[in-house]
């Protein structure tokens, strides 16, 4: 068959630099991405953009990249930089670099917001395109993204709102990450009428489920279980892959296409024996990721401002929803003293704290998250979707404050700590999001960290990644209730609002 095609994916969430991350994509069938860097553009602009197309030429892996449309995801964020039209233009000249990556800011398109609309505009001069970001819009609102030239979705989660995606002109990406795990449902609009504008993406997906599963490879697999023809599914991985993003000569065997094929052992079960990437056999090479060098981590958090204090117990909850990116707004009673929150063992309600750690402003947010089953701990990280301020969840103030100060200490990454001493880390020293280290051992660390984490929750059988949960919790573009540096913010109001409900 052809290579695979990641159709969108987020290199930072591999928590691995693009060079390390295409020795396990290639492996695995996928000889091109297309990817945006939009988590590393919200913590140092062009710069991160930069540095990640330098280390990804170090790969044979194809890396498209598409030029953050949103950064900030909103313009009442506080992240690291913010890009304008004008920022983004420039990188046009950078040979890798094939459009504008999902646009998440609804309310500016709609408006026609004109920095936006440049955006779209230069995009489409070079005939590239822009996708889109339909998280939580309808049929209308869907029409306004396709009336300025998005013809993309990676965000349906349901066999109706893929089927409305098509019906509206888009190329639909089928999402199955490790928290996105959207392919069962989407799958069942897929039929041999409209298959040709699907394709598939992994979105976000870590290093340890890319190793374990694969990444377009797994999409495969369940596709074909879940009833779709072998040839329609691998079509989807590749051809329509490369057909949505403008790439021609990708995705077929054919004369004129560049030679990136997969021979494989058994076609259900996408076993792969040998991988061609333009015309070679693929072996692993032995790049090393570029040096970063920037310290990305600043903040100013003091113990004493972990305390919640509440008026009324009857509280707006965030509440998780297993391996979905999507949270659901709770309202429910807490236990209080002294006027204070005191974590709810019972309901399984925890204290949950969002730090600014890009400026050092002081800026900081608490609210209460039900889902995590913590029981002696913490967890806190410096990945947080989309603006990457520190977030961070836990049992009691002490390991909550000690999670925080030592991913600090490590410019940025993972930590678990119980009764105030730290259980395991994950360093990720690039912009906070990425490990420097080999595949491998990057694995290793998230192994220990998973580990860790059952220690704390008392669980042997995790239902879902509780990290990539938790860096999902501040991104506030996404549905319902989510917890940002300024507070708790209702997607579904447009607004922050209060814990207590008055």
């Amino acid at each position: 068959m052809p290579g695979m095609i990641d159709a969108h994916v987020h290199i930072e969430s591999s928590m691995v630099s693009p060079s390390e991350l295409g020795k396990v994509l290639l492996a695995a069938g996928t000889t091109s991405i297309v990817t945006d860097p939009h988590e590393i553009a919200n913590v140092c602009g062009t710069e991160g953009i930069k540095y990640m197309i330098c280390d990804g030429r170090q790969t044979p892996l194809d890396i498209s990249f598409m030029l953050p449309s949103s950064v900030p995801c909103a313009s009442f964020e506080h992240n690291g930089a913010k890009l304008d039209a004008k920022d983004l233009k420039p990188l046009y000249e950078e040979s890798e670099v094939k459009g504008l990556a999902e646009v998440m800011d609804y309310p500016a398109v709609a408006r026609r917001d004109n920095d936006m609309m440049q955006k779209i505009k230069d995009a489409q001069s070079l005939g590239y395109h822009a996708d889109g970001h339909g998280s939580g819009l309808n049929t209308e609102q869907l029409d306004v993204y396709r009336q300025v030239g998005i013809d993309t979705d990676h965000e349906c989660t349901t066999k109706q709102q893929a089927l409305e995606r098509v019906a509206a002109g888009f190329w639909t990406f089928i999402r199955e990450g490790s928290v996105e795990r959207d392919l069962k449902q989407v799958i069942k609009a897929v039929n041999e009428e409209n298959a040709q504008r699907f394709a598939f993406c992994t979105d976000d997906k870590l290093i340890s489920d890319l190793i374990k599963q694969g990444g377009i490879s797994y999409s495969i697999k369940l596709a074909i279980q879940n009833g779709i023809r072998p040839e329609t599914a691998y079509t989807i991985a590749s051809y329509n892959a490369a057909q949505a993003h403008k790439l021609m000569n990708f995705g077929a065997l054919s004369t004129g296409f560049v030679a990136d094929l997969l021979i494989l052992s058994d076609v259900n079960e996408v076993k792969i024996e040998k991988v061609m990437k333009t015309g070679k056999w693929i072996d692993e090479n032995d790049t090393v990721t570029l040096e970063f060098g920037q310290k990305t981590v600043h903040q100013r958090l003091r113990l004493k401002d972990l305390a919640l204090s509440l008026s009324n117990p009857l509280c707006n909850v965030i509440g998780i929803i297993p391996n979905h990116i999507e949270t659901i707004h709770l309202k429910k009673k807490v236990p209080i003293k002294d006027g204070k929150f005191v974590n709810d063992f019972e309901q399984d309600i925890s204290k949950m704290i969002v730090v600014e750690c890009h400026k050092n402003l002081g800026t900081y947010g608490i609210g209460l998250v039900q889902g995590f089953n913590i029981q002696n701990g913490a967890v806190a990280t410096t990945v947080g979707h989309d603006s990457h301020n520190i977030v961070a969840v836990g049992s009691d103030d002490d390991s909550i404050y000690a999670a925080i100060q030592h991913i600090t200490a490590l410019n940025g990454g993972i930590a678990v700590t119980s009764v105030g001493k730290v259980l395991a880390d994950m360093p990720l020293p690039i912009a906070g999001l990425m490990s420097d280290k080999p595949y491998q051992e990057a694995a290793k660390d998230l192994h220990n960290i998973i580990e860790a984490f059952q220690e704390i929750s008392n669980s042997n059988n995790l239902e879902f990644d509780p990290f990539i949960t938790l860096s999902f919790l501040t991104l506030p573009v996404i549905p319902s209730l989510k917890l940002t540096d300024q507070g708790l913010y209702d997607f579904v109001e447009g607004k922050f609002i209060d814990i207590s409900i008055k």
